[in-house]
């Protein structure tokens, strides 16, 4: 396969992965669409490296649905403020907050295991992967609560 730097983008773009990451998925694996998984599980591998890091800093980040009668509340930690504020660790949170109030999950386990709403295909933990992979610190789903107006 022959790589172009338009290629590099798309991934890059796609994924939001590095330059230099999203070139060497392309060399490696020949396709788009491989490169694409190559880049999801090497985010798994950056998650297992830096989760014996301390996640200390963080947000706490709500999403309220259409409708005003379901609620959750998302306590998402990272290592320092600096990346508290990135945009995509932002992100993240209102789509984990989001992935609360839609589907219940019961404890932080299986919100992880959780199909994403929005693309079936990944799981919560691949998008907590992901951030890990484009942020380089740990990042952890420490607690949530779902509320549902009239329940008890």
């Amino acid at each position: 396969m022959n790589i172009t730097p338009e290629d590099v983008k798309k991934l890059r773009e796609a994924t939001g992965a590095g330059m230099m990451d999203a070139k060497k998925a392309l060399q490696e694996t020949g396709s788009f669409g491989q490169a694409i998984e190559f880049l999801r599980k090497k985010g798994h591998t950056a998650l297992a490296k830096k989760s014996q890091r301390v996640a200390k800093e963080g947000i706490v980040i709500s999403y309220i649905h259409a409708g005003n009668k379901i609620g959750a509340m998302v306590e998402l930690n990272c290592e320092t403020d600096f990346v508290a504020r990135n945009e995509e660790f932002v992100k993240l949170g209102q789509e984990i907050a989001m992935q609360v109030a839609a589907i219940e999950p019961t404890d932080v386990a299986d919100l992880l295991e959780q199909q994403y709403v929005r693309e079936p295909d990944k799981k919560i933990k691949d998008l907590v992967a992901e951030t890990v992979g484009k942020l380089g610190e740990n990042i952890q789903v420490r607690r949530f609560t779902r509320f549902v107006l009239g329940a008890e």
